[in-house]
């Protein structure tokens, strides 16, 4: 991760994404905790943008996989791959509650981390959920539009 100057927008995600993942395995950890084995032990760059999108998935987590339960119908929330799950939440977390954040980029960037850190079906599944899920969502919010 970049050490000097401003993180660009993916580093910020990536690192995000590393510190929550590392959170699925370190539940009684608190957020404070992880931040600074990230910066300790990952040497990642935590800054207050990365604080925000954690904190922003943790806030919202219950209803993010609500939404990924619902557009994962083969499998099970239980069942899905850690690193599918992290992804996922992310990427969701940013269609949903960053208006900065265009649905499509959104997608794009965690097809960019599912590439990075998943397997090739595994990329092909976030890719379908998120989506599925966008499309859906398009479609009702054209037809209360309208």
């Amino acid at each position: 991760m970049t050490s000097n100057g401003a993180m660009t927008r993916h580093e910020v995600r990536e690192c995000a994404f590393l510190i929550l993942f590392e959170m699925t395995f370190r539940e009684d950890d608190s957020a404070q905790e992880l931040y600074e084995l990230a910066e300790e032990v990952q040497d990642l760059t935590v800054t207050d943008s990365v604080k925000a999108m954690v904190e922003g998935v943790l806030l919202h987590k219950e209803a993010l996989d609500e939404i990924i339960a619902q557009y994962s119908k083969k499998r099970s929330l239980s069942r899905l791959p850690k690193l599918n799950l992290t992804i996922l939440r992310l990427a969701l977390f940013e269609i949903l509650y960053d208006d900065t954040m265009p649905d499509n980029a959104a997608i794009s960037e965690a097809i960019t981390l599912a590439g990075t850190y998943t397997y090739q079906e595994d990329t092909a599944f976030i890719n379908g959920v998120l989506g599925n899920y966008v499309r859906e969502n398009r479609n009702a919010e054209a037809a209360e539009n309208a």
